[in-house]
Formats: structure tokens, C-alpha cells, sequence
């Protein structure tokens, strides 16, 4: 049978249109809104990095301003101005100097940081230079310090802190960068005065190292500028060292169309710190990815169209194969087999709907053949039960013809066993109560007492009447007793009893325990025979019964219930039964017992 579906209503024209609009249709709406939504993110998680970044710089040379300015002002909390100046006079004499107190002090000013390079103080009376370096460096004794082009600087405002750009350390020599923080110790023992009297100015080299640490961690691009401008647009710091100590052009930087500005006001000193970014490295990652978004978006769209033709073709073909493989069975014909050369779940389910047939087929061979073989199990089953009946009837004329020829003693023997033997092929209730289970086991103990001539004798002792009622599986009393006479009483020779009691124990428990005076057992032997119950292993030899006995009670009602043995050698052998008390007689059929 060829199928034709129409071609729209096919299922591959419709996984076709399906994988391209759930594919390609979201992929082409997500890259564009990506496109815009993500590159601005971009632009502005950059600008807001690099403002982030000069707020950073601002507080970090505004504290570290403060810092030093701080350690100026040591000469107003550490030191007397006439423990140094002064040695004994009131008024300020060149010859009182007090050189010994002015080096300790600086001293303690140099090693108040780790990054104060020299500290040098110049007596404002005399020019007198007292310095410190680490290193002990030498200051060249041709260069005049301070340099004549900080004096302006130093006496148009002589109480405030004076910043002067990073500069080489020519008086000592050294090429060495440091910027210098100048402070004019003055006189504030009469109060302020106008002019203010001057003992002099300390004067602090900073290694550049703390302004480049700055940069490091700013993480700038090549092409990025820093700088920080004081209040008269002089650059104390920048990366570009040519342009260090020169004037601020504002006007040419924002002439420059490479470069986005970003300003930090700088309040210590009244001043700014001015990044200049690179266009180029701002938005190359945005360009970057633009361009990954747009071809990433156009190979998406050409790959899903040709992979949505290419699986949709592959998918439908073997579901096409088994559905005409399906038609056929539908019709009645099992003898056909997809071909497999697939491994993955197409080709699972094409051995699936393999073993589906074959299975089919065997289900059918096997249902006449398990009806004819159970109308032949039904036919044996009456047999069996023939068989047994005939026996008992055998019996039963046996047993009249000894009445009738005056053999009283066998004629009871016969009826005994032929009771015995209808209640074995019973084939009703594999529950009995325990009356029916005790009257059982005196027609047993009846061939017992003639054959041994009344040497062996049975006793039963109830704790209640009403414990008759219970309800017991089947012959669970016949073997023990059977065992407690062939195995106890008999190899001790004499007279024997067998003592039957029956009680009620705690939690609803029925105890039926099997006593004999007979021979007994050894410890040894009774610890192999208690290992030998609870074993899966059948091939107990004399105790067959016992552990039968004890797995179908096991079987029945749970392993906590079954036989307990106890044995004193040349006292006797005790055996418990332990049972689930059920005074209400429980009909479970059990048409599988064919005993």
C-alpha cells in the first residue's frame, strides 16, 4: 500500500515550517534586539567603569594630598619652635640655631612614610638648609635650593600647602622623579599676624611610585591620558611626563576629536583630575560585537534552514517505513521485518516494533498451548483425586471385612488410617482449627500405642478450651510428634510420653510446645540442627519434617513465628511452636495441594 499524503499536510512539510518559525524567526528577532540592548550596555557599563575609575583617582590623590599635608603640619604638634630656634633668649637670634633638635625632627618627618624621599628645611633668617635623605645622599653644593621659580609660589600664600610637579632630584644629583609638598612653619605664638613671621619651610620629596601605583590599578589603555592640575592649570602629575610642570591646554584638548574628557574635581587643592580616553578603544569592543552579532546571526539562519530541511527529511523517512510496516500488520500479516541501520531512537523503535511482531506471534503460538496444557493439568488433577479416593475406599472394605471376621484390633487400625489419610487428600482448607489438627494427630498416635503395645502414650494439656477454636496450618503437629518418638523415646527403649501443651502467650501468640522424655541431644547436635532449620537447604535427612513444618509456618505468617528447640541429654527434647492467635477459622483454598 503507497501512501500519497498531500504534500501540505505531510509531516514533513509541517516539521519543515515548525523548526524554521520556532528557530529561525526568534534567533532573528533576538540578535537584533541584542544587538542594540547589549552594545549599549557595553558603551555605558565603559563609561561608567572609566567614571568609576576617576572618582577612584580623585579620592585616592585627594587623600593621599591630605596625608602629606597632615605630615607638614607635624611642626605645629611635634616640635617648639624655641626648643629648635632658640636656646635660652626670647627673641630670634641666627646665632641660637639649634641644629641638633632641627635633624631629629626631621628625622622623625622622613620616616613618618615609606614613600618621603628627603626632607628638607631652609631658616627663612639666615638661609640655613637642614636636610635628611634616605640613602644619605649628598646635595650637589652648586644648586641653590629652593629653586628660585617656587618662590612665588611659597610667599603669595604662605599658609597654605604648596604643590609643585614631579621633577628630577637634580640638587642631590639624581635623576630621580619626586613631586615636592612645601609648608612655611609660622609664628603663631602672638596670634596671627599680617604679615605672618616665618621660621622657615619644610619642604617633602614624594617618590613618583605613588602616583604610578595609582595608574596601574586604573588599568588606562596605550593610548589613554591622565592628569592632575592644580588651581593654576599647572600639571603635577601625568602619564605623559613631557607634558609634567607645563599649563593644562583645556581649550586644545577638547579640540580633539580622538579623545572623550572625563573630569574629577580635586577640592584639596582646589584643582582636577582630566582623563582623556580613546574613542578607538572604548568602542572597539562594541564595534567587536556588532559585527560577531551580525554574522553569528546570518550563519545561525543559514544553518537551522538547511539542518530544518535536512531533519526533517531524515525524521520522517523511517516514520513512513514503519508505518506501512504497521499497515501490513494491521491486515494480519506477521511475517514481515523492518530493516535497521540506524542506532539511534528511530532505529530503537524500529527493533522495538521488531520485537513487538515476533512477540506477538510467540503470545499467540503460547496461548493454545498453555489452553490445551491447562485442560491437561485439569484432567491430571482429577486423576490424583481419583486415585487417593480409591485408595481410601480399598481401605474401607478392607476394614469391614475385618469387623465382619471378628478382628477387632485391626479393623481400628484400618478406620484410623483410613481418617488419617482423608484428612491428608483433603483438598479444602489449608487452615484447620487446632481440634481438627489435634483429633488428627490421635488417630496417628492410635497406630502409635498398637504397634509399640501401649509403652508410648500422648497427653494434651489446653490452658483454655476455647484455644481448640484457633486456627493452625495443617499437619504441623503429626511430624513433630512422629520425630519425638522415632528419635527420642525409641533409642532410650522402655516407656515413654509425648506432652502436648497449649497456652496463650503475650501479644496474641499461640505457643504449642512438643515435649518427649526420651533420649535427648547433645549441645553440638542441637546447634547443627537449629543451623540446618533457618538454611535454605533442603537436604535435612531425618528432619525433613521438622523444617517443613517450620518454613511453611514461616511462608504463612512471617519469620517471626516458626520452631524453637530445646534438648538435655537423657532428659528429653522440647519443640514450641510458635503461631499467630486466630480464633476465628480462616477458609483459604488451596487448589495447588495435590497431597
Amino acid at each position: 500500500m503507497k501512501i500519497r499524503p498531500n504534500f501540505t499536510q505531510s509531516l514533513f512539510f509541517k516539521f519543515s515550517v515548525a523548526f524554521l518559525v520556532a528557530g529561525l524567526l526568534p534567533i532573528f528577532v533576538l540578535s537584533m534586539l541584542s544587538l542594540y540592548q547589549f552594545t549599549g550596555q557595553i558603551e555605558r557599563h565603559t563609561v561608567n567603569n572609566i567614571q568609576q575609575m576617576m572618582v577612584y583617582m580623585r579620592n585616592n590623590v585627594n587623600d593621599m594630598l591630605r596625608k602629606y599635608d597632615d605630615i607638614s603640619n607635624l611642626m605645629y604638634t611635634k616640635a617648639q619652635p624655641d626648643d629648635i630656634f632658640l636656646k635660652k633668649s626670647s627673641e630670634l637670634y641666627p646665632s641660637g640655631f639649634n641644629s641638633s633638635a632641627m635633624d631629629d625632627f626631621i628625622k622623625t618627618v622622613l620616616f613618618s612614610d615609606a614613600n618621603i624621599q628627603n626632607v628638607l628645611f631652609v631658616r627663612s633668617e639666615d638661609g640655613t638648609l637642614n636636610q635628611q635623605s634616605r640613602g644619605s645622599k649628598q646635595m650637589d653644593p652648586f644648586v641653590s635650593y629652593p629653586p628660585i621659580e617656587w618662590n612665588y609660589t611659597l610667599t603669595t600664600n604662605p599658609k597654605k600647602l604648596a604643590v609643585f610637579p614631579y621633577h628630577m632630584e637634580a640638587y642631590y644629583n639624581s635623576q630621580d622623579l619626586v613631586m615636592t609638598f612645601a609648608r612655611s612653619w609660622i609664628d603663631t605664638s602672638r596670634g596671627v599676624q599680617n604679615p605672618a613671621r616665618i621660621y622657615g619651610t619644610l619642604f617633602l620629596d614624594i617618590d613618583v611610585n605613588v602616583f604610578d601605583s595609582l595608574l596601574q590599578q586604573s588599568r588606562l589603555g596605550k593610548k589613554d591620558e591622565i592628569f592632575i592640575v592644580n588651581e593654576n592649570g599647572i600639571i603635577l602629575y601625568s602619564n605623559r611626563r613631557d607634558k609634567i610642570g607645563s599649563r593644562f591646554d583645556e581649550f586644545g584638548v577638547k579640540s580633539r576629536g580622538d579623545m572623550i574628557i572625563f573630569s574629577e574635581p580635586l577640592p584639596y587643592i582646589q584643582g582636577k583630575v582630566v582623563g582623556l580616553m580613546s574613542k578607538e578603544d572604548i568602542y572597539s569592543p562594541i564595534i567587536r560585537t556588532k559585527n560577531s552579532v551580525w554574522v553569528a546571526a546570518l550563519a545561525s539562519f543559514a544553518a537551522l534552514f538547511l539542518m530544518g530541511l535536512m531533519f526533517s527529511r531524515m525524521f520522517t523517512r523511517p516514520i513512513l517505513q514503519l508505518i506501512r510496516q504497521m499497515i501490513k500488520v494491521e491486515s494480519g500479516n506477521l511475517d514481515i521485518e523492518m530493516k535497521v541501520g540506524r542506532k539511534d531512537e528511530m532505529g530503537r523503535l524500529a527493533n522495538g516494533f521488531n520485537r513487538m511482531v515476533e512477540r506477538l506471534k510467540e503470545y499467540i503460538n503460547d496461548a493454545y498451548i498453555n489452553e490445551i496444557k491447562r485442560k491437561q493439568s485439569e484432567l491430571n488433577a482429577l486423576k490424583s483425586q481419583i486415585r487417593p479416593h480409591y485408595l481410601y475406599n480399598t481401605l474401607e472394605v478392607i476394614r469391614m471385612s475385618a469387623v465382619a471376621n471378628g478382628d477387632r484390633k485391626v479393623a481400628d487400625m484400618i478406620h484410623a488410617l483410613s481418617d488419617q489419610l482423608q484428612y491428608v487428600i483433603d483438598y479444602g482448607d489449608e487452615s484447620v482449627t487446632l481440634e481438627q489438627e489435634l483429633e488428627h494427630l490421635r488417630h496417628y498416635f492410635h497406630l502409635i500405642e498398637v504397634r509399640f503395645d501401649h509403652r508410648i502414650s500422648l497427653q494434651v494439656e489446653l490452658q483454655s478450651p476455647e484455644l481448640t477454636s484457633a486456627s493452625v496450618l495443617k499437619l504441623i503437629l503429626q511430624p513433630i510428634v512422629e520425630n519425638a518418638v522415632h528419635h527420642g523415646i525409641r533409642p532410650k527403649g522402655g516407656k515413654g510420653i509425648v506432652l502436648i501443651t497449649i497456652e496463650r502467650l503475650e501479644g496474641d501468640i499461640l505457643g504449642i510446645t512438643i515435649y518427649d522424655d526420651g533420649a535427648g541431644m547433645e549441645q553440638e547436635q542441637l546447634e547443627s540442627l537449629r543451623i540446618h532449620l533457618n538454611n535454605q537447604d533442603r537436604n535435612m535427612g531425618k528432619s525433613i519434617g521438622i523444617k517443613n513444618v517450620h518454613e511453611r509456618i514461616k511462608a504463612a505468617y512471617g519469620s517471626q513465628y516458626g520452631l524453637d528447640m530445646e534438648s538435655r541429654p537423657h532428659i528429653g527434647t522440647s519443640v514450641r511452636i510458635l503461631l499467630p492467635l486466630n480464633l476465628e477459622v480462616r477458609h483459604e483454598h488451596d487448589s495447588n495441594d495435590s497431597r
